[in-house]
């Protein structure tokens, strides 16, 4: 699906919003500070989780607005299918409780990914090769949810029971069967995150393999860092250690994707920026790729101010990937003359003064 209406309501720098998009490009451009970023975080939210900035909702209320925030979109809707409306935001009382909503009946925001997948860049991410491992987690936590909605079910209850465990951990006689109940908690959900994990480096790393060379370096990729084998055990006999440490050091919450660059055979640390963003860019496309092939939707990509960072030659190419696939993408920019090469079917839009022109 993709989205074709989107209204915010005293949402970052919006008091009040609306706007019809095609189902295709849609591009976005102004000053720097003008809002065209807040406009993709909005669209981020219809994805579980805290959106591509990772905010705190109260956050994300406009400043002189009354305490909370809205936004919605209508979704088009597949052959033979009536159109789906979504909504999430945050009350004024309770700024901090994030509430969803799927054709006005409340729901859990884990609901969001049966109907809605969003993948995203943006210049946050163009140090993911050089930055923590946490942060390419999460990268590719986002690509596997677009492939399997029930991966942001284990991954919170994985959280909520290692937190758990962690806390029971500094107790000075800790609770045998509940710390038990927890770690089991723990091996069943965390066995499935690496699982998800594992499948979608194997078959996006196969697909990516097989791409000729193009515009967009060819990534390879791994998953390293840790596996599930006697995951139980290791919890069990770890209690000292990680209650010394304070946190638990095992478990998929210490896995790492290796990315490396297959024509040069270098790794993506060692590449330059460019090259850097080009591996993204390869990343995101593959991906949107065999998720349609999988599972008939593919996500919408959310890409901020990446034209900037490429040559004529690849935004031309990227502009033309997608419109041939098919695919709705929201990208941002300072100037409409990077998108000159964008189809004329797109949607342009001017962000300026908190509104969309």
């Amino acid at each position: 699906m993709a989205i074709v209406r989107l209204s915010l309501g005293d949402f970052r720098s919006y008091p009040d919003a609306l706007v019809e998009v095609g189902s295709g490009i849609v591009v976005l451009t102004g000053d720097n500070g003008a809002g065209k970023t807040n406009i993709l975080e909005a669209v981020s939210l219809f994805a579980p989780g805290r959106g591509l900035r990772g905010a705190p909702f109260r956050e994300m209320a406009r400043t002189d607005g009354g305490g909370g925030f809205s936004v919605a979109a209508r979704l088009v809707p597949r052959a033979g299918e009536t159109s789906v409306d979504l909504g999430t935001g945050s009350e004024p009382t309770t700024p901090d409780r994030r509430i969803v909503r799927v054709n006005g009946a409340a729901s859990p925001s884990t609901a969001l990914g049966e109907w809605l997948s969003l993948v995203w860049l943006t210049p946050a991410m163009d140090r993911i090769f050089a930055d923590a491992a946490g942060e390419r987690r999460r990268f590719l936590d986002r690509l596997v949810l677009a492939r399997n909605p029930g991966h942001a079910h284990h991954a919170t209850r994985y959280e909520a029971a290692m937190r758990q465990r962690n806390r029971l951990l500094t107790d000075e006689a800790p609770d045998a069967e509940w710390l038990a109940a927890l770690e089991a908690a723990m091996v069943e959900h965390g066995v499935a995150l690496a699982a998800a994990r594992q499948a979608l480096v194997d078959e996006l790393g196969q697909r990516i393999a097989a791409e000729p060379a193009g515009p967009f370096a060819r990534a390879g990729l791994t998953l390293a860092g840790w596996t599930c084998e006697n995951f139980a055990r290791d919890l069990r006999e770890g209690r000292v250690r990680d209650a010394a440490a304070g946190r638990t050091l095992t478990g998929p919450h210490r896995q790492d994707l290796m990315v490396t660059h297959i024509d040069k055979g270098q790794a993506a640390a060692r590449c330059s920026t460019g090259e850097q963003k080009a591996l993204l860019i390869g990343i995101v496309l593959a991906h949107a790729d065999l998720v349609a092939d999988a599972i008939g939707r593919a996500p919408i990509l959310l890409l901020d101010e990446v034209a900037a960072h490429l040559d004529p030659l690849r935004r031309a190419a990227l502009f033309e990937r997608i419109s041939a696939a098919g695919y709705q993408a929201w990208l941002t920019g300072t100037e409409a003359v990077l998108f000159e090469a964008v189809p004329q079917d797109a949607t342009r839009l001017r962000v300026a003064g908190g509104r969309l022109i």
